[in-house]
């Protein structure tokens, strides 16, 4: 069974920070807009090094997307960036009538997405920004799993010629992808190579199944673990390839069971390949404080989580 060192706990906010700095350096044309969470976003070195080219808006998200939007019609190619919350459920009526309606060239960059969001609660955590996302026609949606990744991500995005939501995260999380790896767009990654449960994961619960792989391991159970850092346009081919070998599927993700990777993945599977599937996520409920560590427990968004759910849908073939 393959294995992943983690070479360091590093937060996913801090990956995007790394990736707009490179690209403040790399295009002329990438400008950035912040909702009064410049420090949060890690946006402080594009903003200290382009100053020109960043955008101080104030506690007034609708206006930003309105701005983003707008600057594209110039060739701009706008990152936006506020908590994930704000960046969707406060500004879904702009983002569906002058980005996605209007097909612009808008990159909505979300941090603090997801129950890890921690002590500040319920209002502020968001567990169902991927289904509002996904179901925008012509909009990418991406969650990505480690520092490496989410870096690699907002580079490639930029290339990218379309709407894209960025979802990542606070805290501080494995990082094991390879630096400076290649970003595929809607490319699913295999990260371990199993015959009897496959288990497709994004975003911090990718470093979750692939400990939950290694448990089931050594409990005689081998799973094939999949990264799917884009929900949407989402690698169908990847998924029927592997359901098919493995005769049953566990979908892990931090959000609701309802909009997310799971019923997209279910979706999948009942037009192509009807296979047994269980959920890892949230079962519709509003989050609450504590910490990230606490609340993954809690709800059931970690490594044991996905082993039983493994050995319980291993059990329906």
């Amino acid at each position: 069974m393959k294995t992943y060192t983690n070479t360091g706990n590093k937060d996913t906010r801090s990956g995007f920070g790394a990736g707009l700095e490179a690209l403040g350096k790399k295009n002329e044309n990438v400008v950035a807009l912040c909702a009064d969470l410049t420090g949060s976003l890690k946006m402080d070195a594009f903003k200290a090094n382009h100053p020109e080219r960043f955008f101080q808006v104030g506690i007034a998200e609708a206006n930003m997307i309105g701005m983003a939007a707008g600057m594209t019609i110039g060739g701009k190619i706008p990152f936006t960036g506020t908590f994930a919350n704000f960046s969707t459920g406060r500004v879904y009526d702009q983002i569906r009538q002058s980005v996605a309606y209007s097909g612009k060239n808008v990159k909505i960059c979300a941090s603090h997405a997801g129950i890890t969001l921690g002590e500040d609660g319920a209002t502020h955590q968001i567990l169902e920004d991927i289904g509002l996302m996904k179901m925008l026609p012509g909009m990418t949606v991406i969650n990505t799993c480690d520092y490496n990744q989410t870096k690699a991500a907002t580079l490639a995005i930029a290339d990218y010629d379309g709407p894209v939501y960025l979802r990542f995260g606070r805290p501080k999380v494995a990082n094991f992808t390879p630096e400076n790896g290649a970003f595929n767009i809607g490319k699913a990654v295999e990260l371990t190579e199993g015959n009897d449960v496959t288990i497709i994961a994004t975003g911090h619960l990718v470093w979750e199944a692939l400990e939950a792989a290694k448990t089931l391991n050594e409990a005689g159970i081998s799973a094939e673990v999949i990264n799917i850092h884009t929900i949407k346009p989402l690698d169908a081919n990847a998924i029927i390839a592997s359901a098919q070998k493995t005769g049953c599927v566990v979908t892990a993700e931090e959000h609701n069971y309802m909009g997310g990777l799971g019923e997209s993945v279910a979706r999948v599977l009942a037009e192509n390949a009807p296979t047994p599937q269980e959920m890892v996520a949230t079962q519709d409920t509003f989050g609450e404080s504590g910490t990230p560590a606490q609340l993954m427990e809690k709800y059931g968004l970690n490594a044991e989580a996905i082993v039983t759910a493994a050995k319980k849908v291993v059990a329906r073939k």
